[in-house]
């Protein structure tokens, strides 16, 4: 990943309601939402969810797909994790006795 794309994602995730959708999005991997009922379960205006989805969607974070008059959104596992890849990259200068928590702690998440 170039950082101009790691520093656009860290950028939309960087607000409140865009972090709070994406996480939301990740819970629903591999099905989706529609836009509507991410606005109902986050208690955001509809027109507000669109815009802060289309900057998800331009960051790369979140992908969608429409069915008919539905539009389905999910959130990109891939984006995510080249994200925190590249984040941790060069970890604790190949020391994996330091790095091994961190992998530990993400380990349980998924």
């Amino acid at each position: 990943m170039k950082s101009t794309l790691a520093i656009a994602a860290l950028g939309a995730l960087a607000q409140g309601t865009r972090l709070d959708t994406f996480r939301l999005l990740t819970r629903h991997v591999p099905e989706g939402l529609p836009a509507g009922e991410i606005a109902r379960q986050l208690d955001v205006p509809q027109n507000t969810m669109s815009a802060h989805l289309a900057i998800l969607t331009r960051a790369g974070l979140v992908q969608f797909e429409r069915r008919g008059r539905i539009i389905l959104y999910r959130a990109d596992l891939d984006a995510i994790r080249g994200l925190m890849v590249f984040l941790v990259q060069d970890c604790c200068a190949g020391n994996a006795d330091l790095c091994t928590p961190l992998i530990a702690d993400l380990a349980p998440t998924c």
